[in-house]
């Protein structure tokens, strides 16, 4: 049975590398997309849902199988620590509720390495807030991503990112798999590559098995592009 997928964040670092690997699957019949703005991305398997993020409450979403969550901001783009529980905690989790009443059985969502809802970290604890919420939610599979520093084309100017990149790319060969920069491509794969053999339970994917999984993924997809056609 082909799977109905919710996409929230499409025009995030992720979200813009997971999009098109969710319309190219064969596997889904159609991605709903959760969007502040109309997005520029014709395909005859894109549904658009235009809505303010604080008007969800008044949102029906249509029947979905699959969640998938990308939101996420900084601090300094939020503007206050309470805007950024709102994009990055309470968003989800909303969306989330609202996937699960839609019929979602399985959800995928970017967390952070470190996450932890007892951190002093406020991003971490935030993160595991976030964590610790959808992982109690009456889903069948719950799959939490933790990369660590991003690294790909943003939409928007990060300083304090490109300035940790700078710092650590030219050595990331020599820091641990799991705190090495990550491209937000293969995040997006992994996520992809999950959601084709994911079973049931709540699991939590470090960095370094992010990278792996993409690895797989990405070779999977390459052997089966070179078969001979009959």
């Amino acid at each position: 049975m082909r799977r109905i997928a919710l996409l929230a964040g499409a025009t995030g670092l992720v979200g813009r590398q997971l999009l098109p690997l969710l319309l190219d699957d064969s596997d889904i019949e159609e991605v709903v997309v959760l969007a502040r703005r109309p997005l520029a991305t014709p395909h005859p398997k894109l549904q658009q849902g235009i809505v303010a993020f604080d008007q969800l409450r008044n949102f029906v979403l249509p029947p979905v199988d699959d969640f998938y969550c990308c939101l996420g901001t900084t601090m300094r783009e939020a503007g206050s620590r309470e805007a950024f529980r709102e994009v990055d905690l309470v968003y989800p989790v909303r969306i989330a509720r609202m996937a699960l009443a839609a019929g979602a059985t399985r959800c995928f969502f970017v967390s952070a390495m470190g996450a932890d809802p007892n951190s002093r970290v406020f991003y971490n604890r935030v993160k595991g807030e976030l964590e610790q919420e959808l992982a109690r939610l009456e889903l069948r599979t719950v799959y939490a991503f933790r990369p660590s520093l991003l690294s790909g084309n943003r939409a928007q100017f990060r300083l304090g990112e490109r300035a940790a990149l700078a710092l650590m790319l030219p050595i990331s060969l020599l820091l641990p798999a799991r705190v090495r920069p990550i491209a937000a491509l293969d995040v997006a794969r992994a996520m992809h590559g999950c959601g084709r053999h994911a079973g049931a339970g709540r699991f939590v994917i470090e960095s370094d098995e992010i990278r792996q999984i993409a690895s797989k993924a990405q070779f999977t997809k390459l052997a089966a592009s070179t078969q001979p056609h009959t």
